[in-house]
C-alpha cells in the first residue's frame, strides 16, 4: 500500500512539474503562442496547468504502471480503460493539490524577494539623502 501511495505522489509531482513547465514557463511560450494561447481551444489546453496535467497523466499512468485504484467489475478491456481513466484523473487531482502548494511556496519566495528589494531601495534612498545633505553643508 505504501509503495502505491509513494508511486502516486511521485507521479503526481512529475505531472505537476511538467504541466507547470508547459503551461507557464518561457521555454514553451512558442508552443503556446503557436497553438493560439488562451484564445483557442487547443491553445487553452496547453496554457492551463490543470488541463495539461490531465494529458500528461493520461500518458504517464500506463507508462509507469501507476494504478492506485482497482476496478471491481471484470468487463474485460472496458475495465482496463476505466482503471486507466480513473488513475489518470486521480494523478491529475493530486498534482493540482501539489501545484497549489508549489505556487504558494513560489509566490511566498517571490514576495520575500520583492520585500527585500523594497527595503534595499529604501536604504539606498536614505543613503542618497544623507550623502546629498552632507554635500550641502
Amino acid at each position: 500500500m505504501w509503495h502505491a501511495i509513494g508511486q502516486l505522489l511521485a507521479l503526481a509531482m512529475v505531472v505537476m512539474g511538467l504541466s507547470h513547465s508547459i503551461a507557464r514557463e518561457r521555454m514553451f511560450a512558442g508552443l503556446r503562442a503557436h497553438l493560439g494561447g488562451h484564445d483557442t481551444w487547443l491553445g487553452y489546453l496547453v496554457s492551463c496547468p490543470y488541463c495539461v496535467s490531465h494529458w500528461i497523466a493520461f500518458l504517464l499512468v500506463p507508462i509507469t504502471g501507476t494504478y492506485p485504484l482497482d476496478v471491481v467489475p471484470r468487463w474485460g478491456f472496458a475495465s482496463q480503460i476505466i482503471r486507466w481513466f480513473l488513475a489518470s484523473i486521480l494523478v491529475a487531482a493530486v498534482a493540482a493539490f501539489l501545484r497549489v502548494a508549489f505556487y504558494f511556496v513560489d509566490e511566498t519566495q517571490g514576495l520575500v524577494r520583492r520585500r527585500q528589494k523594497v527595503v534595499e531601495r529604501q536604504a539606498e534612498a536614505v543613503s542618497e539623502t544623507r550623502d546629498g545633505a552632507g554635500f550641502e553643508h
